[in-house]
């Protein structure tokens, strides 16, 4: 790799897409915008003019999903049937690739943040990594040996199945699943479906942070079960670093000292990068992948 090569990140999301553009010799960030996610044609275009003003070698996207990551189907790199309106079918992949000209790797938002976590926390390939994200949705990615799980399709790790919480009798917020999945139990609008108050305006010894941290523990437990990962990261913005005392606590009532683990504070942990920009990392660490 040589100087004046600069790759480009997109963490596209419900509410907003963040792109961003590295120079590859130092490492440094020279571009960064916040794009409102408004239909798709707008979304998009406004996201590859801000490129096209920062032009890049190669691109990473790490999408809200559920996306098509088989690179047999004819849907390769499409947002597949998804609840944000207007955007089922919508070809990101390719949209990318035709207007900027360049090699595009995309996988899901949480794929991206998982994959920064693994290259900020030094890149141990004899380590399996988990993140989660609690936010408008939840979703999981794991990276063992440097390679994210996943051939043919990604994990759907937020709408894992899961038990109430005694007394908390919401009717869920997931239009598929109810009150049945940790997304429709534990995600952000379930806060503002139990109380009609924006989480981000409950204080924090509010009950309903009981609730999601109880969902969370659940979900985490059942992944650990599958596939032991040696540190689960649990991002987004629901729960904060004071509630994953609380996650540790009913994960460790989960097992009941079931199956051996590490040190609980080191098991389930916060993004080791910070402001959520885990996302970001991982999608600029992904588009150099197309340059080797």
């Amino acid at each position: 790799m040589t100087d004046k090569k600069y790759v480009g990140s997109i963490e596209a999301g419900g509410t907003k897409f963040i792109v961003a553009v590295q120079e590859l010799a130092t490492k440094k960030v020279i571009a960064k915008d916040r794009i409102s996610t408004a239909d798709p044609q707008k979304t998009l275009q406004d996201s590859a003019d801000f490129f096209k003003k920062y032009p890049v070698d190669a691109l990473g996207i790490g999408s809200f999903g559920p996306i098509d990551i088989n690179p047999s189907s004819r849907t390769f790199g499409y947002i597949l049937d998804t609840p944000k309106r207007g955007w089922s079918g919508t070809n990101v992949k390719g949209f990318f690739e035709t207007e900027l000209k360049v090699p595009v790797i995309m996988t899901t938002d949480v794929n991206a943040s998982c994959y920064g976590e693994y290259i900020a926390r030094g890149e141990d390939d004899t380590k399996s990594y988990l993140y989660v994200t609690i936010g408008t949705g939840v979703g999981g990615g794991l990276v063992q040996a440097g390679k994210l799980l996943g051939l043919n399709a990604h994990p759907e790790m937020g709408h894992m199945l899961i038990s109430p919480y005694p007394g908390d009798d919401f009717k869920g917020s997931c239009p598929f699943h109810g009150n049945k999945c940790v997304e429709g139990m534990a995600a952000g609008p379930s806060l503002q479906g139990r109380t009609g108050i924006p989480g981000e305006k409950l204080a924090r010894d509010n009950k309903v942070f009981i609730y999601s941290a109880y969902y969370v523990a659940q979900m985490l437990f059942n992944i650990y079960m599958t596939t032991r990962p040696d540190v689960m990261i649990v991002g987004g913005s629901v729960l904060k670093a004071q509630d994953l005392i609380k996650v540790r606590k009913f994960f460790d009532d989960f097992n009941d000292n079931y199956v051996a683990t590490p040190k609980l504070d080191d098991l389930i942990v916060s993004p080791a990068v910070a402001n959520n920009g885990s996302a970001i990392l991982g999608g600029f660490e992904l588009a150099k992948t197309l340059l080797k």
